[in-house]
C-alpha cells in the first residue's frame, strides 16, 4: 500500500500528514505522522465510531488534529 501526504490548517496552524494504509489481521490501519512527527497508529475505534489513534503517544496529538486526520482517511481522501 502506498503512502499519502495532505496538508491541513487547523486553528490557524498548519500541518503537513503522512498516511500509510497497512493490513493488520484483515483490517486496515493507518501508519500517520505529522510536522515529522513520531509515528501513530489509526485503525477503527467502534466506541467513538471513527479512526482513532491507538498507540501509546496518542494523547499528544491535538484533539481537532486527530478529528480531521480521521476524517480524511474515512472519506479517503488523502
Amino acid at each position: 500500500m502506498q503512502e499519502h501526504s495532505f496538508e491541513l490548517l487547523l486553528s490557524g496552524v498548519p500541518y503537513f500528514v503522512k498516511a500509510e494504509p497497512f493490513s493488520f489481521n484483515g483490517e486496515t490501519r493507518f501508519k500517520v505522522s505529522y510536522n515529522n512527527s513520531d509515528e501513530h497508529i489509526f485503525t477503527w475505534d467502534s466506541s467513538l465510531g471513527r479512526l482513532a489513534p491507538i498507540d501509546e503517544d496518542a494523547g499528544t496529538i491535538p484533539d481537532d488534529l486527530e478529528v480531521a486526520i480521521a476524517g480524511k482517511l474515512q472519506a479517503g481522501k488523502y
